[in-house]
């Protein structure tokens, strides 16, 4: 469904993981808990966001990388038809030509 909308999974995935975040951040700073153990818990989200920021980015880095491989694949079999076909073309105008300048 995202994809029908122009969002690819991985947008849809790093939105949940921000909204995630900016949730739990929320609400570790209204809790009623210490300030110490706040920034703990702060560090430590810190430091799993980063995590998964760096996963995300390295699959978004490998996933371009698969699309531009593939991208290359199919530039170079529609040049190998598209050349075919203009050297067909000019096999029959040469053809033609010379089955013109006989009569």
């Amino acid at each position: 469904m995202s994809e029908e909308r122009g969002y690819s999974g991985s947008a849809v995935a790093l939105g949940f993981i921000l909204g995630g975040v900016i949730g739990a951040s929320m609400a570790m700073l209204f809790a009623p808990e210490s300030g110490r153990r706040t920034r703990e818990r702060l560090r430590d989200l810190a430091a799993d966001m980063r995590d998964k920021t760096i996963d995300l980015s390295e699959e978004l880095r490998d996933k371009a990388e698969d699309a531009v491989e593939r991208g290359r694949e199919v530039f170079e079999e529609k040049k190998s038809i598209v050349s075919a076909a203009v050297q067909a073309g000019k096999e029959a105008v040469q053809r033609e030509r010379e089955r013109l300048s006989s009569h």
